[in-house]
């Protein structure tokens, strides 16, 4: 997917680097060129291709996510490749670390974390959740540290400019003029952005910067520069459909409270669920029987079948990666060959990938906003979704566009689906 820039008339391919499975399928479903998935940072890029790569950077130490940053941004800078930092939308993860070395050797930065279509959106530099600024939302309760309370802050920069409203929407001349004197002053630049159309005129201003300058965003900004390309054609991988369904496996790792409500939907339509207790996946035996029997059981000829983490104590979330690894290898340790997956949560997603030596995803299509159904090389249908997503049938959805037609592309969602990134 080549963009037009002034200094490379021909166009420059886009490089996405994420850090988190979930977010870099969201990213990969809004852009028209992307065709591989990459789980391993270090694996080949075609020529001209726009890769997403998953640096799974959110589980490591601040120090680890940034050497891994900083080997992927030197990678490809080299080739001339655009490049897209992808970012939470609440800020969450190291953000400060990962864009500093992200900023390393770039002649510019511009940060525009909106995404509109999950009621994410950035005025005077603050990020708002309905409206709400991120400080005084619970968005946060899970993290460690406190809540920034503007994007400068959490960029750990007291010199970041702020480019308001009314200069993004003031016209491509008037927004370009503007970035390109705040990108002199040689400081980050945050973008704010309310709707769309926003972040169409950020993603059009910066293009016509050259393409030494990077981007930092979340899914609004990559859907603004796939906007830029036309629409997203239906990607299938090659395969045929089954002759008859596959079974469906939905693995559920998210502590966000609208999961029960998820998971409550797929069952009353016959879905075969087990909690499996932190207890036991941290140390097993705590429930009397071991989480791989407990996934063993209940997988055991079922259609459709639901795994996830009892929430009946709180748990420290200094163990949410620990949990993770634990789930996805009971799951990869009784998971048939035949079955695909629903995977919720970016962590949870990751690890059981990884379990099953995943390292590269095909993009189909969305089932709803953050909902992405790929498919593995060798044939196995996945969909991912970040765990704070969708509305109460969500899970409901994604099994379906499992079980109707896997040979089919999964229809484009509409604007009003959203939920958290």
């Amino acid at each position: 997917m080549p963009f037009n820039s002034p200094d490379r008339p021909a166009g420059s391919p886009l490089v996405v680097l994420a850090d988190d499975l979930s977010g870099a399928a969201e990213c990969a479903a809004v852009l028209p060129g992307c065709r591989r998935i990459l789980l391993d940072p270090a694996a080949p890029v075609r020529p001209r291709e726009t890769p997403v790569i998953d640096l799974d950077s959110r589980r490591r130490t601040p120090a680890g996510a940034a050497r891994l940053v900083a080997r992927a941004t030197g990678r490809h800078a080299v080739t001339g490749a655009r490049l897209l930092k992808k970012a939470d939308s609440l800020l969450r993860g190291h953000f400060a670390a990962e864009t500093s070395e992200f900023a390393a050797g770039a002649s510019g930065l511009v940060v525009a974390p909106a995404v509109p279509a999950a009621g994410r959106t950035v005025r005077d530099g603050v990020v708002r959740l309905h409206g709400v600024p991120l400080h005084h939302t619970e968005a946060w309760r899970a993290e460690p540290g406190s809540v920034p309370r503007s994007v400068a802050e959490a960029l750990g920069r007291a010199d970041t400019t702020v480019l308001p409203l009314d200069q993004v929407r003031a016209g491509a001349t008037h927004l370009g003029g503007s970035l390109r004197s705040a990108l002199a002053r040689g400081a980050p630049v945050v973008c704010d952005a309310e709707t769309d159309a926003d972040l169409d005129a950020v993603a059009e201003a910066v293009l016509r910067l050259p393409h030494t300058v990077r981007m930092v965003g979340a899914g609004g900004l990559t859907a603004a520069l796939g906007r830029r390309c036309g629409p997203v054609a239906p990607r299938a991988a090659p395969g045929r459909a089954p002759a008859a369904p596959r079974p469906v496996v939905v693995v559920v790792g998210t502590a966000h409270p609208g999961a029960v409500a998820q998971i409550a939907q797929l069952t009353l339509h016959g879905a075969r669920h087990s909690a499996l207790s932190a207890e036991s996946l941290l140390g097993p035996g705590g429930d009397g029987e071991h989480p791989t029997a407990r996934a063993r059981a209940v997988l055991k000829g079922a259609p459709v079948s639901v795994l996830s983490i009892s929430g009946t104590r709180a748990v420290d979330p200094s163990a949410a990666p620990r949990l993770a690894r634990a789930l996805a290898r009971s799951v990869a340790a009784v998971l048939p060959e035949d079955a695909d997956l629903v995977l919720t949560g970016g962590e949870t997603a990751r690890r059981v990938l990884d379990e099953l030596a995943v390292t590269t995803l095909l993009p189909v299509g969305q089932v709803h906003h953050g909902a992405v159904h790929c498919r593995t090389v060798d044939g196995r249908e996945v969909v991912t979704r970040p765990g704070g997503y969708g509305g109460p049938d969500s899970l409901l959805r994604m099994v379906g566009a499992l079980r109707t037609d896997r040979g089919r592309a999964v229809q484009e969602p509409n604007a009003s689906d959203g939920g958290p990134r």
